[in-house]
């Protein structure tokens, strides 16, 4: 470097302004802006402390690794009966009896490492443990609740077909005959998460006697029933999803939910597993979030850290204001559901606002990182990926659009 090239250096580096670091909120660093950590007492405060931290400290080093290779991390498994994560928001059998809203919390902090994980947590809690304390005789709470809260009886919950997705309120092509004291299942389901290891299998299908929607518990091994993992997945790429064919499968009238009668029973389970979808795209969009800020403010361009540049602090701005405007729908969401007043029309509409503001918060992520924020390296581009099943599953935002649009106008604009 010559002596005039040095010393024009040394003044634009004298000329260009120091950076000026202010101290961050603690909040803003967590994605946390408005402390709704703070609506629940201090004993669930300590308890998701504890689930955050565990995630943290066993998720986190191993996700990335993980979800490339499409695998599930199973030895986690024996370390989450002391996190007693399991049911939740239920009472009763051994169940925590915390409500809705820490259970919400719950899968938000696991979903803020790993949204991947936090599905199976929700496959397991919020879908066969509600589906069997919401729909099962006092009798099978009994025999099965119990070893699922231990994570003993891992679950699975299949609904969807290959050809069936948002209508199966009438368009079930899985069907139930009775033969005396036995049920023939036949069909086939697909996209189910946790199929390819669950011990109980909650399978709805239309009796073929008066065509109504009924729900059964088939056990792992089951003859007839045969699950395939999905394979060439883009999203949610640790969970174990799977098309199952069910041929003449037999189930006892003993495993059969005996209070799921009709697909109102069904949709009960869903209302409240919808809004746990909701809670999955919050922590979604909190770890982009995070991610990309840390990033922000490790990576430089022109001198400074690109946290200091005025278009990034406004993606980091929106991030935040996408983040809490999700947070606080859903925590009167869950309010109502500890209430018993949520509706099938609020749970949609959290579900529907939370998952499309994920998207958007995921793709600011995505674009503060550049070329980086395709690379596992960062993790952004796994949340950045796992945006897009949580805005599918658990009723697509157009179908949750249109239960609002129903409740707005009293007008059905679907079948």
């Amino acid at each position: 470097m010559t002596e005039h090239s040095q010393s024009a250096h040394e003044h634009d580096a004298a000329a260009r302004p120091a950076v000026r670091i202010h101290a961050a909120d603690p909040a803003a660093v967590e994605a946390d802006f408005f402390h709704i950590g703070e609506l629940v007492p201090p004993e669930d405060r300590e308890r998701l402390a504890a689930v955050r931290d565990w995630a943290r400290e066993n998720v986190a080093p191993i996700a990335d690794e993980y979800w490339e290779r499409g695998e599930f991390p199973h030895q986690l498994i024996a370390q989450l009966p002391e996190l007693d994560i399991a049911g939740l928001q239920f009472s009763g059998y051994g169940a925590p009896g915390r409500g809705a809203l820490v259970a919400g919390l719950a899968s938000m902090e696991l979903a803020r490492v790993d949204p991947s994980f936090a599905t199976f947590y929700g496959v397991h809690s919020g879908l066969g443990i509600a589906t069997v304390m919401q729909c099962g005789s006092e009798e099978q709470k009994q025999r099965w609740i119990p070893a699922m809260l231990r994570w003993e009886k891992l679950a699975a919950f299949a609904l969807t077909e290959p050809d069936v997705g948002s209508a199966t309120a009438r368009g079930l092509t899985t069907t139930a005959r009775r033969e005396g004291d036995t049920w023939i299942l036949n069909g086939r389901k697909k996209w189910i998460g946790n199929a390819t290891f669950a011990d109980l299998v909650v399978v709805w299908a239309k009796d073929e006697a008066d065509g109504e929607v009924k729900g059964f518990v088939v056990e792992k091994g089951a003859p007839g029933f045969t699950p395939h993992r999905i394979e060439g997945k883009v999203s949610l790429r640790s969970v174990q999803n799977a098309e199952i064919d069910l041929r003449d499968v037999r189930v006892p009238e003993t495993d059969r939910l005996q209070e799921a009668h009709s697909f109102k029973d069904t949709a009960k389970v869903l209302r409240s597993t919808r809004l746990g979808v909701s809670w999955n795209a919050v922590g979604c969009a909190m770890g982009a979030y995070e991610a990309a800020r840390a990033y922000a403010l490790e990576r430089e361009q022109f001198g400074k850290p690109i946290a200091a540049f005025q278009l990034v602090q406004d993606q980091l701005a929106r991030m935040l204001a996408d983040i809490t405007a999700c947070q606080a729908m859903n925590v009167r969401a869950a309010q109502l559901q500890d209430a018993g007043r949520l509706t099938d029309q609020q749970a949609s509409m959290a579900k529907m606002f939370s998952t499309s503001r994920v998207r958007e918060v995921v793709a600011h992520a995505r674009e503060i990182l550049g070329g980086n924020g395709i690379l596992l390296d960062h993790e952004v581009a796994r949340f950045w990926a796992d945006a897009e099943a949580l805005y599918s599953y658990e009723g697509t935002r157009d179908m949750n659009a249109l239960i609002v649009g129903r409740a707005a106008t009293g007008i059905s604009a679907f079948v």
